[in-house]
């Protein structure tokens, strides 16, 4: 109804109604009067039946006197972020939802007027909500203001007791205190971890912010709670809902029917002595076809995941959410329930397993000359170690790897070193970086930390991993199906130079008008190879290249120097690999189960949120190691180390000890008598009085100062009589700001 039209009747509380379902804008009582030509006596009336309607629960008023209908929305709130729907499309719900009704719909809508990050996890902002229909109620929301982001959820130690307490926050950029009322605390105790929920204060409020527990995860100093503050600080998904569980409980074993059957091929499973999932098998055997001499016939077997786990099944649904499994050292979070991880689709000795299979030819230099996909049904023929399978390779086997040493083990090494020679020749990037291994007593507490040794045996597996994905992708693309590719791009040209400016400091060069490729790299890795710059220089070419991510666009993978490249092994953790499974079973009609249609409209959109999860993962994981880390050396403050600097900032130096690895930072303020610049190219920062360098991969000792196992932080101090602290430095460089630019007549570069 319009404020324009006449009426001849006082309105009834439909008419009102109508009227404000119809707006769509702020509607104020006056507008109101306004829109129904009330005037004088007959206002007090309408004044009347709105506060009738109110009681009776048919309008409501916002703080602003705007009246609205009262089962919608307020016009003007704040939202926040809460996620993608099937199609894409950004979803937001109100910040303050306290109704038992579930909440309505609300899509973000787009205004490409306005240049802005998109909303994401944690974001808010002021919106104006639009009524699309009223059944279910669903509304578009039309940004005002991007709000400062909030943290959905608190993790953090509690102290206190049963009449109230406070939260300090595990994260280290959550320099908050959150106070917690008696009715809020949920039975959590001193020292408890919680995890909790911001809580809304009045204007008038004054002290620290307040929140309320929502989940208590026991003692805070636990072995266990290490883990599990990686987990809830990340938001990964850690319990399977009732109803995914069932679903992964009703499956069955397969039977052979159309499959080919592999159970008489001595397929086995190479995996480290703590493997929590066994997902691929492998076997070979010299190719029998006299056009092929010296060849190499390989097979390499995969749970088939894809049999279990059917399209936007509810299995299907929880695994896209969770993308991969998440690793910790006590611990997986996994992508698919345990009844098919470690269970139907984990290829245990002795037991038929469903399998997608490749049959691989190689020639005699290792190149792949055919492949073919099959379904299939295995028997694991055994589960060895790395280490024992090197050792039987080495000559000392043991009771199970003598009987496979001669028909399995020696024909797999034999095709390794095939697939070796064609890897010598298309060169993929070929860096050295150690990798530490955190092990664990049977409490949970950190026994030893050690480099995880790398033998031949790992490489075997790796290379026939690497075969089968290039297979894999290699028959989607013959057969015109769109999948998942595991995208690598080559470095972006800012940092390839930043990288020439630093090579420049140790007199080595990267040619600018050569393409681009991984041999480049080694070629630069093996000339500092035995020297005291090895370190270093990996770190910084490492730290070159882009990061990997899945897409339905392929782009190659520049690291491992190949033209199309797929994961396809390891559909029980990675949702990537799911994906490949699906569509070569659709490809190539081995099935009803294979990539649908709606899949293949929504690859560009998995593909960003498989490559977050990934992300996700990776950062918890590391915060998890980082923690692990600080836990273990708490025993050892006040201990010296020698150190190797691994990161330099403006604001101080980060050093990785040894041998544990442990990193931690030097605050600029500690670190010697004088005042440091950040010579951004040379990787350094350099005295200005004295000209002391301290540049990334210096060797330096050190002494460790603090270590809390709750952040994961190492706060190191450097040992020596022209180092430590300058107080009367100190307070100068407070005035001038810590790190120091070069003066004008002095050069950055040598």
């Amino acid at each position: 109804m319009s404020g324009s039209n006449k009426t001849d009747h006082f309105p009834t509380s439909d008419d009102i109604l109508a009227f404000l379902k119809e707006g769509g804008r702020k509607i104020t009582k006056r507008e109101v009067a306004r829109a129904f030509q009330i005037k004088g006596p007959d206002k007090v009336q309408l004044k009347k039946l709105l506060r009738e309607m109110t009681n009776d629960g048919l309008i409501a008023q916002d703080a602003g006197r705007a009246l609205r209908p009262a089962d919608r929305l307020p016009t003007v709130q704040v939202v926040e972020f809460a996620g993608l729907d099937k199609h894409g499309d950004a979803l937001v719900r109100p910040v303050k939802w306290d109704r038992k009704e579930d909440l309505p719909t609300i899509y973000l809508t787009e205004d490409k007027r306005k240049k802005g990050p998109a909303l994401g996890p944690g974001d808010r902002a002021l919106v104006r909500l639009i009524p699309i229909k009223d059944s279910p109620p669903t509304y578009r929301a039309q940004v005002l203001k991007l709000l400062k982001s909030s943290p959905r959820s608190i993790l953090g130690v509690y102290h206190g007791g049963e009449n109230g307490g406070r939260i300090h926050p595990i994260d280290k950029k959550n320099r908050d205190e959150y106070w917690v009322d008696r009715d809020d605390v949920r039975g959590a105790v001193d020292g408890e971890l919680v995890t909790a929920e911001p809580v809304m204060r009045r204007r008038r409020d004054m002290g620290p912010k307040r929140a309320r527990i929502r989940e208590r995860l026991g003692n805070v100093s636990s072995a266990k709670s290490i883990s599990m503050i990686a987990i809830h600080a990340h938001d990964i998904p850690n319990e399977f809902p009732e109803k995914v569980l069932q679903e992964a409980d009703a499956a069955k074993p397969v039977v052979l029917g159309e499959r080919d059957d592999l159970r008489a091929i001595p397929l086995i499973t190479i995996d480290p002595v703590d493997a929590r999932d066994h997902d691929d098998a492998i076997w070979a055997e010299p190719d029998t076809d006299p056009k092929n001499p010296g060849g190499w016939h390989a097979l390499v077997a995969i749970a088939d995941v894809a049999h279990y786990v059917q399209p936007d099944s509810l299995l299907d649904r929880e695994a896209i959410k969770r993308g991969n499994s998440c690793y910790f050292p006590d611990r997986v979070v996994p992508m698919l329930p345990e009844a098919l991880s470690a269970g139907l689709c984990s290829l245990k000795p002795g037991e038929d397993r469903a399998c997608m299979a490749v049959h691989m030819w190689f020639d005699q230099s290792g190149t792949k000359i055919r492949h073919k996909f099959v379904r299939g049904l295995m028997n694991s023929h055994g589960n060895i170690t790395y280490a024992r399978v090197q050792a039987a390779l080495d000559g000392t086997p043991d009771a199970e790897t003598e009987p496979l040493l001669e028909g399995v083990l020696k024909p797999l090494h034999g095709a390794f070193k095939a697939l070796m020679e064609a890897r010598s020749k298309r060169e993929p990037l070929d860096l050295d970086l150690p990798e530490r291994k955190i092990e664990l007593d049977d409490n949970g507490h950190v026994r030893g930390i050690s480099l995880r040794e790398r033998f031949d045996a790992h490489r075997i597996v790796e290379e026939f991993m690497i075969a089968a994905n290039v297979a894999a992708a290699e028959e989607l693309e013959k057969k015109r199906t769109p999948t998942m590719y595991r995208v690598h791009e080559e470095p972006p040209m800012d940092k390839l130079e930043s990288l020439r400016e630093f090579l420049t400091t140790l007199d080595l060069s990267l040619s600018k008008g050569a393409v681009i490729m991984p041999r480049l790299f080694n070629g630069i890795l093996k000339k500092v190879r035995g020297t005291s710059h090895e370190h270093l220089v990996n770190e910084v070419v490492l730290r070159s290249q882009t990061q990997a991510y899945y897409s339905p666009e392929n782009r190659g993978h520049f690291g491992l120097a190949l033209p199309k490249y797929a994961h396809f092994t390891s559909p029980i953790r990675r949702y990537s690999d799911l994906l490949v499974h699906r569509g070569l079973v659709r490809a190539l009609g081995l099935g009803k189960d294979g990539l649908t249609d709606l899949e293949i409209e929504e690859l560009a959109e998995i593909g960003e949120q498989i490559s977050n999860t990934e992300r996700r993962a990776m950062a918890a994981e590391r915060d998890s190691t980082d923690r692990y880390m600080a836990s273990y050396l708490a025993d050892h403050v006040g201990d010296e180390f020698i150190g190797r600097i691994t990161g330099v900032t403006r604001f101080g130096l980060f050093v990785a000890l040894e041998p544990s690895g442990g990193d931690g930072l030097i605050p600029i303020s500690e670190i010697g008598k004088d005042y440091y610049y950040h010579d951004e190219a040379h990787h350094a920062l350099i005295g200005e009085r004295t000209g002391q360098t301290f540049k990334l991969g210096d060797k330096v000792d050190v002494r460790l100062s603090e270590a809390n196992r709750f952040t994961g932080g190492l706060k190191l101090e450097l040992i020596g009589e022209d180092v430590g602290p300058n107080n009367k430095d100190r307070k100068f460089m407070k005035k001038r700001g810590q790190a120091r630019r070069p003066s004008k007549h002095r050069s950055r570069r040598k």
